[in-house]
């Protein structure tokens, strides 16, 4: 990542981080809760990222930034802002998370899921199907929910959302490794007690059911004329053999396939610098081998190219009860009210 200098709201000068990829975000849904902030802090050039771990403060400048990935539940609230990136020439895609566990309530303060399809049919035909990849995620099983019926729900979903997306994401659910989200799937669902609440995490023969179903629904659907790729997120599985492959949500390759016209961006996906033009106003040709530009900030299976993710844990109103970024909905109302549009940061 690159370096700027910039002038803070209060007239400090300081040396900032400035990445060529935003995430926005992995910790909270800026989209649909933090639509405002995240404007207001690109007209002011700069924002402030605190670390999880020891609270320092990390200025993040927009001055290199070429593409903003967002991710969400709710797109809408976002929509009317997304000319202001289109206006200085950053690029976007988005990460859709559109599940149905309405009967479950695992996810409680999302619209219905008609709505939710809806708003992402608008997103896709605003800024186009290959710029919004539909994530359901993660898989969960229930005493009530059985792989069948877990098919069943993204089939439906699935047949409203033809054409609208090139991509479906998904990944199973990690709950022995995550105390709170035990902790949550008990506390805020009717669904588990603390005796059966790992059975949430699906066993090997329910994942083998999931798969080979998802690999029959894109089967039909490519029949029908919708070329869906299937793609797993951060799972060590290997399942080649059914046509799924390991995602990259912050992708290299989609970037430079939708956003090809940007031979600056393209230079940077492919060397992890940018460019520095000659006296003709010429960039350096771009080499043919790609650089690694994973991100070892994330977890080894992850797929993902390095950016800097902006948001925050402990902010998400969606509460939804399997999220690892969440310690608990008070936690998330104790933020909440700390912060302000105007904030430099997501909470002060």
């Amino acid at each position: 990542m690159g370096k700027d200098k910039i002038t803070t709201d209060s007239g400090k000068q300081i040396e900032a981080t400035a990445p060529v990829i935003i995430s926005a975000s992995r910790s909270t849904d800026i989209p649909a809760f933090y639509s405002k902030w995240f404007f207001n802090r690109l007209a002011k050039g700069y924002c402030v990222w605190y670390n999880p771990f020891n609270r320092k403060p990390m200025y993040v400048s927009f001055k290199h930034c070429k593409v903003v990935v967002f991710w969400t539940k709710n797109p809408e609230p976002i929509l009317p802002y997304l000319y202001q990136l289109d206006e200085r020439g950053i690029h976007y895609y988005f990460q859709v998370t559109l599940n149905d566990y309405v009967r479950e309530g695992f996810e409680p303060n999302v619209p219905s899921v008609e709505k939710r399809i809806e708003t992402f049919c608008k997103l896709s035909e605003q800024i186009g199907h290959e710029r919004v990849i539909w994530r359901f995620d993660p898989l969960v099983i229930t005493p009530d929910i059985t792989p069948r019926i877990l098919l069943n729900r993204i089939w439906k979903i699935g047949n409203r959302l033809k054409g609208y997306t090139d991509k479906l994401v998904f990944s199973f659910v990690d709950v022995k490794a995550y105390r709170k989200v035990q902790n949550n799937l008990i506390k805020e669902t009717h669904c588990f007690t603390k005796e059966n609440v790992e059975t949430a995490e699906l066993n090997e023969v329910q994942r083998l059911e999931i798969v080979e179903g998802l690999a029959k629904l894109r089967d039909v659907w490519k029949a029908e004329g919708w070329n869906l790729t299937l793609a797993t997120c951060a799972e060590e599985i290997d399942l080649e053999d059914y046509g799924i492959e390991h995602n990259r949500c912050i992708d290299g390759e989609l970037m430079e396939r939708v956003f090809g016209e940007d031979k600056e961006l393209v230079y940077y996906l492919h060397t992890g610098k940018l460019p520095e033009p000659d006296l003709f106003g010429e960039i350096p040709p771009i080499p043919i081998e790609r650089k690694n530009l994973k991100d070892k900030g994330q977890r080894k299976i992850c797929g993902c190219m390095v950016s800097k993710d902006i948001g925050m844990y402990d902010t998400c109103l969606h509460f939804c009860v399997y999220c690892y970024a969440n310690t608990s909905r008070e936690c998330v109302l104790r933020n909440k009210a700390r912060h302000s549009d105007n904030n430099e940061s997501l909470i002060e």
